[in-house]
């Protein structure tokens, strides 16, 4: 009896793996890239869209990792890239001012002194960073809106290349 063998390419399982653990990282290392080499601060919506690229790389990691979980892992890394995407929309609407946030602004403060004079001097010398607002923009999409773009694209790839495999 001959092995079943695995698709190749981009939309197979082994492609959606790769993607699943490269969407997330390159989208989390250039968000984290632009903050602390670009200094272009996020804001705590940013901050939001983070978190479940950073649980998706996890999610990717296991699924290289626990070749009997692979499948599942793999779906959860999707939907948690697609939940920072999710977040991204609502963010990139806030921004477009078609609806109202749900938070005022947020401060980088970096910190780590215990100095109050210093606290405070740290504090008032930090950047306001509204969420309604678009600090950067690239072919008339703000960070938001091409996280939004990337990550449900991305998901979308990664659960057909899923789906694929259990053909």
């Amino acid at each position: 009896m001959l092995a079943k063998r695995e698709p190749k390419g981009l939309l197979s399982p082994a492609g959606a793996r790769a993607l699943a653990l490269l969407i997330p990282a390159g989208l989390l290392g250039g968000a984290l890239l632009s903050q602390f080499v670009g200094g272009l601060y996020p804001c705590e919506m940013c901050i939001w869209q983070r978190w479940p690229h950073a649980i998706a790389i996890g999610f990717a990691i296991l699924a290289f990792v626990v070749p009997k979980a692979r499948t599942p892992l793999v779906i959860l890394a999707a939907l948690a890239i697609a939940a920072s995407g999710a977040i991204g929309v609502f963010h990139a609407g806030v921004e477009q001012g078609w609806w109202e946030g749900i938070t005022g602004c947020s401060t980088a403060v970096g910190g780590g002194t215990t100095n109050p004079d210093d606290l405070l001097a740290e504090i008032m010398a930090a950047p306001i960073v509204r969420c309604d607002q678009i600090p950067w923009s690239f072919m008339g999409l703000s960070l938001a809106a091409w996280n939004a773009t990337i990550s449900l694209i991305g998901a979308l790839l990664i659960l057909i290349g899923v789906k694929k495999g259990s053909r």
